[in-house]
């Protein structure tokens, strides 16, 4: 019982260490993006016709504080992802230790590519769209903590949500997951997708159809991932059985 306790405390003594890690590679990088801000910050207004509006002198430090959060936010996932694979790796076996080291920069590539997707494609067909509502019957002025608020509420969700065929490979390669139980799921995956759809745009149907068509092609993405995934896990465990069966013979 004593060497239970012991590990217990040891484990949590590590995963304390390795949190602390996280936070502080996420606060250097959120300072390195503070340091950049200006030209981050013109780079993201490039396409705007007009000047961005302030309420008060807090509101542009605000600003820059979200958007430098997101950059720190990127830039920690690798560093996350790799503490949480030291933190899990002694209880992998030297495969899937192997597998699962490659995931890490594929995270932070998907994240990358679901901010991309959401930068460049989704925020300004529903900008324009909301816009060109306006356009006849008010006069248009956004103030910067307002419009960066917008766009980061349709861009930060489909960083996050782009991870999701990898965390479920992932889960796959651990036996946590499988085909099956995704398929099985699926009903209750479109709905809770759906929701999140509608909580995370602007309440106007253009904007949910944009969001829930790619999250719940995402979803058969993931599912075709875990088949492939489980297959080769499958393969590999049968090869496995078979060498140690030929070795006791």
């Amino acid at each position: 019982m004593k060497d239970r306790n012991e590990q217990l405390i040891g484990h949590l003594e590590e995963l304390r260490s390795r949190a602390i890690k996280t936070v502080l590679a996420f606060i250097g990088f959120l300072i390195m993006g503070m340091a950049f801000m200006k030209p981050i910050y013109g780079w993201l207004i490039r396409d705007l016709d007009m000047k961005l509006a302030i309420l008060g002198p807090s509101e542009i430090l605000w600003v820059y504080m979200m958007i430098a959060a997101v950059f720190s936010l990127a830039a920690t996932i690798p560093v996350a992802a790799y503490q949480v694979w030291r933190f899990v790796s002694p209880g992998l076996s030297p495969t899937e230790r192997k597998v699962t080291l490659r995931f890490i920069p594929a995270l932070f590539f998907l994240f990358i590519s679901g901010i991309g997707f959401g930068y460049f494609l989704l925020f300004p067909i529903v900008l324009n769209f909301l816009t060109t509502l306006s356009a006849d019957q008010f006069e248009t002025m956004f103030t910067a903590e307002k419009y960066f608020r917008f766009m980061l509420h349709l861009t930060l969700p489909f960083g996050l949500l782009f991870e999701m065929p990898l965390v479920i490979v992932f889960l796959t390669v651990l036996g946590i997951l499988d085909p099956a139980k995704l398929k099985k799921s699926r009903r209750i995956a479109y709905f809770l997708l759906i929701v999140i759809s509608v909580l995370i745009t602007p309440p106007d149907f253009l904007s949910d159809v944009l969001v829930i068509l790619p999250l719940l092609l995402l979803y058969e993405i993931s599912i075709t991932c875990s088949t492939i995934a489980y297959k080769k896990r499958a393969s590999h465990a049968r090869e496995t059985t078979a060498g140690q069966e030929n070795v006791a013979l």
